[in-house]
C-alpha cells in the first residue's frame, strides 16, 4: 500500500510517495509528462540496480534516458563532482525540457538537486532517496548544495523537486550503520515538537531499525509529514524551518573536523549533536537533566554515537577548533551564531543568546 503526502507550496506543491515497489511505478507516480523529454539519472554507485529499475520504468515514456553513476559519500558533494555532473548533461545536450532523477542517499539528492537548480537556470528534477536518512529528511524540502573545506552545505540553493519516491524496499540493502544514522533524523522530529512521537519511538524504535514493515512505514510517514508541515510554513528558513537544524550546528562542525572522510556519517554527527543541544539547554537551565538522560538513553539503546570520543578520542582536546568551525556555519546571521535549544522533549526553539563559554564546556563534557 502506498501512502502519499503533499508538500503544500501552492503551484510548486509536490507529492511524497511512501511504499514498496515504487521504482517500477516511477512513470505513473511522477507528475510529469515524459513524452519528448530527455531524462538524466544521477545515481550512487552503490544503488546501480535501483537506478536501472527507474531507467527501465521511464524509458518507454521518454525521448531518451541516460545514466551517470558516481561515488557516494560526503566527499562526492564537492565542486569538482558538481562540474562533472554539469559537463555530462551539457555534453549530452540537456535542454529546458529535460528532467534529472537523483537516485541514492542524501549526497546524491543534494548534488543532483543543486545541479538541476543551476543548469540552464533550472530544470525539473525528482528525488528517489534510497537511504533512511534521505527518505525522512534530505529529499524533502528543496534544500540542495555541496560542501566546501570551510563547512557543510555552504554553497547551495532552495529548489523544490517535482516528486519524492520513498521505496522502502531499497532500505533492505542498507548496512546497519547507515540505518542507524538515518534513525537519528527520525528521533529529531520527536524532539522538535512531537513528544508523543518520541515516546512512540522509545517503544517501537528497535522495530523501525529491524525494518518491521508497519513500524518503518509509520516512522517515515510521520517524519515526512512533520517536515512537510514546517517547509510549507517556512520554505526558505526565515523562521520555524530553522528548528529542523536541532543538533545540526554541532553536527556540521563535527563533520567538518572529520574532513568528510567516512569516520563520521551525517546521522551519527546529528546523534551527537542532539545530545550536545540538550546538554547545552540543560546547562542554561532551560530543560531538565531528566530529558537529557532520556534522549541519551534512547540513542544509546539504538546503537548510535552519543559522545565526541565515540568517533575520535583526540577531538576532546581541540574543542576550541570545533567552536571556530561552528562560526562558519550557514546559520550565522550578522555575526551571531544561532542555536536550536529546547525547553524539553518536543519544545525546541531558536536562540541567539548563547555564550561561547557554555558551548565550550558542553563540548568538553559531551
Amino acid at each position: 500500500m502506498t501512502q502519499t503526502l503533499t508538500v503544500d507550496l501552492g503551484d510548486r506543491s509536490y507529492p511524497i510517495h511512501i511504499g514498496s515497489g515504487l521504482l517500477s511505478q516511477a512513470a505513473e507516480l511522477i507528475p510529469i509528462d515524459f513524452a519528448g523529454r530527455q531524462v538524466y539519472i544521477l545515481a550512487d554507485i552503490n544503488v546501480r540496480s535501483f537506478a536501472e529499475e527507474v531507467h527501465c520504468a521511464l524509458e518507454p515514456h521518454a525521448e531518451r534516458v541516460q545514466k551517470l553513476v558516481v561515488d557516494g559519500g560526503e566527499q562526492a558533494k564537492s565542486q569538482k563532482q558538481l562540474e562533472i555532473v554539469l559537463e555530462w548533461m551539457m555534453t549530452n545536450r540537456v535542454d529546458r525540457g529535460s528532467v534529472l532523477i537523483a537516485v541514492g542517499g542524501g549526497v546524491i539528492g543534494d548534488l543532483g538537486g543543486f545541479a538541476a537548480s543551476i543548469i540552464l537556470r533550472g530544470i525539473d528534477y525528482v528525488q528517489v532517496p534510497t537511504t533512511l536518512l534521505a527518505q525522512v529528511d534530505s529529499s524533502v524540502g528543496g534544500k540542495t548544495g555541496i560542501n566546501t573545506p570551510q563547512g557543510k552545505n555552504l554553497v547551495g540553493s532552495f529548489y523544490q523537486p517535482k516528486a519524492v519516491l520513498c521505496d522502502v524496499e531499497t532500505l533492505k540493502t542498507l548496512p546497519e550503520r547507515e540505518l542507524k544514522a538515518g534513525y537519528a533524523e527520525i528521533v529529531k522530529y520527536g524532539l522538535i515538537d512531537r513528544p508523543e512521537f518520541f515516546e512512540w519511538l522509545e517503544t517501537y524504535g528497535k522495530d523501525v531499525l529491524a525494518l518491521e514493515p508497519k513500524a518503518l512505514t509509520d516512522a517515515i510517514e510521520t517524519s515526512c509529514k512533520a517536515k512537510a508541515v514546517i517547509v510549507a510554513a517556512d520554505e526558505r528558513e526565515a523562521g520555524k524551518r530553522a528548528l529542523l537544524n536541532l543538533g545540526h550546528t554541532f553536527a556540521h562542525a563535527l563533520e567538518a573536523a572529520a574532513g568528510y572522510d567516512g569516520r563520521l556519517l551525517h546521522g551519527e554527527a546529528v546523534s551527537i549533536g542532539l545530545i550536545c543541544a540538550f546538554a547545552l539547554s540543560s546547562k542554561m537551565g532551560l530543560c531538565s537533566e531528566e530529558d537529557l538522560s532520556r534522549v541519551r538513553a534512547h540513542l544509546q539503546e539504538c546503537g548510535l554515537k552519543i559522545s565526541l570520543s565515540d568517533f575520535d578520542p583526540q577531538i576532546e582536546e581541540d574543542v576550541e577548533r570545533l567552536y571556530d568551525l561552528m562560526l562558519g556555519d550557514k546559520k550565522m546571521d550578522r555575526g551571531v551564531l544561532k542555536f536550536i535549544l529546547t525547553k524539553g522533549i518536543g519544545q525546541a526553539f531558536v536562540s541567539s543568546d548563547v555564550q561561547q563559554e557554555d558551548v565550550i564546556e558542553v563540548l568538553k563534557a559531551v
